[in-house]
């Protein structure tokens, strides 16, 4: 079972505003379209907020996510995606998703789980060349993922065991599409 983890509880300080609930083109908020887009392609989905997000935690439900509210959000990305790990153990691997980039095509999500599910241990796709998100990672890493603090993320562990990253080619160019600030968007 692959699980899905989607990383929503950002401040959105260099958006302006709510960035996971500002509309895109067709009214779909933001971050409900990052959800949509994981959902699609994991057997268990879940959005990982802060204890401050009242308005999230709905529109993200009805996308088929489930919620889990980490207390330590505040820490930073780590934090957050330890925290949703730990609220899947039972999966096989998880596949971490930043809520913030809304085209990441759910084909490009399938293809990352069923690399997993075919052995890989780290498992990204790429672009022109370039890695991008989301990256997943086998069940081998659950102590590792669990054990995350601050804000780095998973950075560290890319870093480290770069050359067991299984690289998987993709025509989607959403995989590198942050979305920061409003011209972020506009682009």
């Amino acid at each position: 079972m692959i699980a899905g983890i989607l990383l929503a509880a950002g401040a959105s300080r260099r958006f302006g505003s709510r960035k996971l609930l500002h509309p895109l083109a067709d009214g779909t908020p933001l971050g409900v379209r990052s959800a949509q887009n994981l959902r699609g392609a994991v057997d268990k989905a879940i959005a990982v907020l802060s204890p401050r997000d009242r308005e999230l935690p709905a529109p993200l439900q009805r996308a088929g996510m489930e919620i889990c509210v980490c207390a330590r959000s505040h820490e930073g990305m780590g934090a957050s995606l330890a925290c949703g790990v730990r609220a899947s153990a039972e999966a096989d691997g998880w596949i971490i998703a930043l809520a913030d980039m809304p085209f990441i095509r759910p084909d490009t999500i399938a293809a990352i789980a069923r690399a997993l599910r075919k052995g890989a241990p780290i498992a990204a796709p790429a672009h022109d060349g370039k890695r991008g998100h989301p990256v997943g990672f086998a069940k081998s890493y659950y102590a590792q993922l669990a054990a995350l603090q601050g804000d780095e993320g998973a950075r560290a562990i890319l870093r480290r065991d770069h050359a067991s990253v299984v690289l998987v080619a993709v025509d989607d160019p959403g995989i590198h599409g942050d979305i920061d600030t409003p011209d972020d968007l506009a682009r």
